[in-house]
């Protein structure tokens, strides 16, 4: 019985995705800072450790590895949410199987550990919302990354959202509204971290902020 063997000079596939994942973690801290067109593909390959071909090799085009970078962005934050995202929502459901002071307090706490956990994602990845403001910087280019790597996450809370209203949980009809509000104070709040004006104080004065303004203008007492 014969194996395959790998031929001289071939890396290994875990090796190609070694060097796959270098290119991108280089390019995306380099398009965080500068933005699309301040970054060429040799920055890129100097910063990853590699040379130019090996980049288009990996990666394709620029644009092509552009859009790479919002992927796994993409990918790890809806990683990070996915738990906490479905505890909310079945927390939500058992506040509307047997309504009650428990099942409330339940079903809100597990809102806010959905908002921490977006929190906690982007604190510990501050380059993500660096990523997207160089793009939103520029609206109507790359635009069709907003459908693909931010509406599918704001469609997911949105519905924890609006799940809570239909079961008497939330008073706030307009759950995408509510949402994008969210989203922009967090991302204001990692600006101030990546600038160096906030700090530990800071963090715990966000994350109260989030709980009562869930608490206060979307809770049932609203």
């Amino acid at each position: 019985m014969t194996t395959s063997r790998r031929r001289p000079g071939r890396p290994r596939l875990t090796e190609q995705r070694a060097t796959a994942d270098l290119i991108v973690e280089a390019a995306t801290g380099l398009f965080a800072r500068h933005g699309f067109d301040a970054v060429g593909v040799r920055d890129i390959a100097t910063a990853a450790g590699v040379d130019v071909s090996t980049v288009h090799h990996h990666m394709g085009t620029k644009a092509e590895l552009y859009d790479t970078c919002f992927a796994r962005v993409f990918e790890a934050e809806r990683a990070a949410l996915r738990e906490a995202a479905e505890a909310a929502s079945g927390a939500v459901a058992a506040y509307g199987e047997a309504a009650g002071d428990a099942a409330a307090r339940a079903a809100l706490v597990a809102l806010h550990e959905l908002l921490d956990a977006f929190v906690d994602f982007l604190e510990d990845r501050p380059e993500t919302t660096a990523l997207w403001l160089r793009r939103w910087l520029e609206p109507e280019r790359h635009a069709e990354f907003d459908a693909r790597y931010a509406t599918p996450l704001y469609h997911q809370v949105e519905q924890a959202l609006t799940e809570a209203d239909a079961v008497g949980l939330l008073t706030e009809p307009t759950a995408h509204i509510a949402v994008r509000s969210l989203v922009w104070a967090v991302h204001a709040h990692v600006v101030s971290l990546l600038s160096g004006r906030a700090g530990a104080r800071e963090r715990r004065e966000l994350r109260a902020f989030l709980h009562r303004w869930m608490d206060r203008m979307y809770g049932p007492d609203a």
